[in-house]
């Protein structure tokens, strides 16, 4: 193997963790811990406070990470009025600006929806999270002794076809090809086992296989009946390959700027909302309004979507550090992850349920509050090694509890 090679595999392997992938922690910012939230602030004025800090975004990152728009909403309980706010346009350098009602690939965050999708047909008797692939997917008898569980919080030793040189090649030499289900999978085949808690998209694309098969209808299918229609989210879409022009006309330019692939390098800088969102599908290729995704978070995390037993299971913690399981994070061991959901322990957010997802275009972060019930939901519009939404996150957490609002 050849210098050249070695740092190519690297590269890949710190793409693969970012793209489709968990931000296991935040980067933190200004504490809020031991404040005593205010008396709520006036909405005018919290506007005011978060607007700004979108506008600094954009002057501060706009030209390393190549973006043109960020967005917030903020979801709230208790019936208050949540908050909808944009900075930028929808292109690189021009365009019109950016309205909170956007859609935005929302990479990894799909991941929740297929663990859902699962818990629910273990709720209705089709299946078992302790059952095997070899009872559900015989056709890869390599991990036939795994279970539904270990591929949902990723203890699977499955490895991840997004870390795969070849992939890669294939999708920069095509990068609006259509990829089944079982092309995804057949990349990480040849790839060595992995250890422990280790993040692999493959897990979630035979799970969506497994979705299928225990269901007999499409992935789309049971997402629209189970999911889409009940929470009545009417800005949240799946497709297994493109998407229509109705929707991606509601999106701003997405860019891919990871300069460290060349196999990429013809996508450098370019729009890709209207390439096939194939190369994801069940483990990333949902799209939402931030909006819908805070509607979403809020019955997820308050047992609207599964029996109590199923929720347990959802929310029952593996350590993102050693693979083993775990009651709750602590600041010690900060990050863990569950069942298609990930949990963090700062000192400036205490503990909350924290997931970054990223496409070819686009990065969405999601941050859930369980405490006050707040959803905080940021999207950005580009792919990029050089990635501070977590520092967004945070300081839009810290300006919403210093008001009493998160």
């Amino acid at each position: 193997m050849t210098v050249k090679t070695r740092r190519m595999i690297r590269t890949v392997v710190v793409v693969a963790g970012a793209l489709l992938a968990t931000a296991a922690m935040p980067s933190m910012g200004a504490s809020a811990t031991g404040a005593t939230p205010a008396s709520v602030a006036a909405p005018a004025a919290v506007r005011a406070s978060l607007r700004h800090e979108l506008n600094g975004y954009l002057r501060s990152y706009g030209s390393e990470e190549h973006i043109s728009a960020v967005s917030l909403a903020v979801t709230s309980s208790g019936g208050r009025p949540g908050i909808g706010l944009t900075a930028g346009t929808t292109r690189y350098g021009a365009g019109r600006a950016v309205p909170p009602s956007a859609l935005w690939q929302i990479g990894s965050n799909t991941k929740a929806f297929t663990s859902v999708l699962m818990l629910q047909l273990e709720a209705e008797h089709k299946l078992s999270i302790d059952d095997t692939l070899g009872t559900w997917l015989p056709q890869y008898p390599a991990w036939s002794g795994v279970t539904i569980e270990q591929l949902l919080n990723m203890t699977s030793g499955i490895p991840n076809y997004t870390g795969s040189v070849t992939f890669w090649s294939d999708l920069g030499a095509a990068p609006n090809r259509k990829f089944s289900a079982a092309e995804l999978v057949a990349y990480a085949i040849p790839m060595p086992a992995t250890k422990g808690y280790s993040y692999s998209n493959t897990n979630y694309v035979l799970a969506q296989m497994i979705v299928e098969r225990a269901s007999g209808e499409s992935y789309a299918t049971r997402l629209r009946e189970k999911i889409v229609e009940p929470l009545g989210l009417q800005n949240t879409f799946y497709s297994a390959h493109d998407y229509a022009p109705a929707v991606t006309g509601r999106m701003a330019a997405g860019y891919f700027w990871v300069k460290e692939l060349p196999m990429m390098s013809s996508q450098l800088g370019k729009d890709q909302r209207r390439n096939s969102i194939s190369w994801a599908q069940g483990a990333g290729a949902i799209v939402s309004s931030l909006q819908d995704l805070g509607r979403w978070d809020h019955a997820l995390f308050t047992g609207q979507e599964l029996p109590k037993r199923q929720q347990r299971e959802l929310t029952s913690l593996v350590s993102a550090a050693t693979g083993e399981p775990i009651t709750k994070t602590s600041l010690s061991d900060p990050a863990g992850y569950g069942l298609g959901v990930n949990q963090v322990t700062s000192k400036a957010l205490g503990t909350v349920w924290y997931y970054e997802g990223e496409t070819d275009g686009y990065r969405v972060v999601n941050l859930y509050a369980p405490k006050s019930g707040t959803t905080i939901a940021i999207g950005v519009n580009s792919t990029t090694l050089d990635d501070n939404t977590g520092t967004l996150a945070t300081s839009v957490y810290v300006t919403l509890h210093e008001a009493g609002l998160a």
